[in-house]
């Protein structure tokens, strides 16, 4: 089994086929969309390839160390995620061909008017850790 990310991204991916933002979406289009993701993500679990997902809110903030006690905080700026991460999933599956099948699932999810959006997702394996090498 190998996990791999699912990205779902606001922007900065190629243009899905029914790109129509989800703040011009009907409340009803949006429910169906999500209750898509919910079955989606049911079926996987069932088979045991299910392993999480998260929408992430807009809001964001950076952190780092700068000695103890004091991390500093900043609201921006988020170029490389906050604006551009819709979400996230993890799938854990036997292969890259079944990542592949899963995430081009989930990319027809419904969106405006009914249809398919048929988004590009980003599809990152999770970092395996390198063979032992012994003498």
């Amino acid at each position: 089994m190998a996990k791999y990310l699912l990205l779902k991204h606001y922007r900065g991916a190629p243009a899905a086929v029914n790109d129509v933002p989800m703040d011009k979406w009907t409340p009803d289009e949006i429910t169906t969309h999500i209750q898509f993701m919910r079955d989606w993500a049911a079926r996987l679990e069932s088979t045991g390839e299910f392993v999480d997902g998260q929408a992430l809110a807009p809001e964001g903030t950076w952190v780092r160390y700068d000695g103890e006690g004091r991390p500093p905080v900043t609201d921006g700026p988020f170029a490389e995620t906050k604006d551009l991460i819709a979400g996230w999933m993890i799938v854990d599956v036997d292969s890259y061909d079944r990542a592949v099948e899963v995430a081009g699932e989930l990319s027809a999810a419904p969106g405006a008017g009914g249809r398919p959006i048929y988004e590009w997702l980003e599809l990152r394996p999770f970092l395996a850790e390198p063979p032992t090498v012994t003498d």
